[in-house]
């Protein structure tokens, strides 16, 4: 059983990704993958010849039947929902496939789409898995699957967000940049400084919140530089007031992460365009905050 192990423990960056961009929760992601281990370690003798397509396939179906439940659950969320925050290691950074996979903007885009449209998306567009083999992860026919990622391809392209010019330039580039925005967009909003925070703005910013009806927070998007500077300087007078505020990459975006009173309160989590920022989201539901102090290193698997 110790090399099982050592094969699991191999491709458990993989199989984590494949788990969080199919469910948008880390927790959840954890889940299954303690699952899917026990089922590793308990299926029947005679080996395996293909563990890495035996285990991608397990996660798969099991991710595939997870979403179907929780779907139902996130049509009744108090507020606004949003992924889990996952703290993301350089990894994420260097392949554009995978940073645009974990972003929040993406995330939100695959919560659009059903659940056998996300996994044959997610399972063919980013981890390259051809149709026949979807095929048979998910229980469909060929020509069927083929037909659900061309539907799930151009819902998502008619959804994608436009990419940031600073990440034509380089991963690392826009990863400075945008921590550089954060800094000074925090330190105007504390400071109550709108005439800054309007210029760190993009006119057509919108934030979101996510309390999960547990915690105090904005039930709808907010769109608008203006209103979008007045609501982060009342969070500063508030939840920021006093904080430590740690800054880190979350989802391969620039964030930061407010402890009060030694609690962790929320993780904001910012995304630029053309220099300015355009997303702004604070996630302050207990529930989504369990993980984040937890380095997670993601792997596509392949390279494409």
């Amino acid at each position: 059983m110790i090399a099982d192990d050592d094969v699991f423990t191999d491709l458990r960056p993989l199989l984590f990704t494949v788990a969080y961009d199919l469910l948008g929760s880390a927790v959840d992601a954890d889940d299954i993958l303690q699952d899917c281990y026990l089922r590793w370690r308990h299926r029947p003798s005679g080996g395996v010849d293909d563990p890495r397509a035996y285990l991608v396939t397990t996660v798969s179906r099991a991710c595939l039947n997870h979403l179907r439940t929780v779907r139902r659950r996130r049509e009744t969320y108090v507020g606004n929902w949003l992924p889990e925050p996952i703290r993301t290691t350089e990894d994420a950074g260097t392949d554009a496939v995978l940073a645009e996979s974990v972003s929040f903007a993406m995330l939100l885009v695959l919560e659009t789409l059903s659940p056998i449209e996300r996994a044959v998306f997610v399972l063919h567009d980013v981890f390259g898995y051809p149709h026949a083999e979807i095929a048979t992860m998910v229980g469909k026919s060929g020509p069927a699957v083929r037909q659900i990622a061309h539907r799930a391809r151009q819902h998502v392209q008619a959804r994608r967000p436009a990419p940031d010019d600073e990440a034509r330039a380089g991963e690392s580039r826009r990863e400075r940049a945008g921590a550089d925005l954060v800094a000074e967009f925090l330190h105007a909003a504390h400071t109550g400084d709108i005439d800054a925070l309007l210029t760190l703005l993009a006119p057509d910013v919108v934030q979101i919140s996510d309390g999960g009806g547990q915690v105090h927070a904005a039930r709808h998007p907010i769109t608008g530089a203006r209103k979008v500077a007045t609501f982060a300087m009342g969070l500063a007078r508030s939840a920021m007031s006093g904080a430590r505020v740690e800054m880190c990459t979350v989802n391969g975006s620039a964030a930061a992460i407010f402890t009060l009173h030694g609690t962790l309160d929320s993780v904001a989590v910012f995304e630029t365009t053309h220099g300015r920022i355009s997303r702004f989201y604070a996630i302050r539901n207990p529930d989504k905050l369990t993980t984040v102090d937890e380095p997670r290193r993601l792997d596509r698997g392949r390279k494409n």
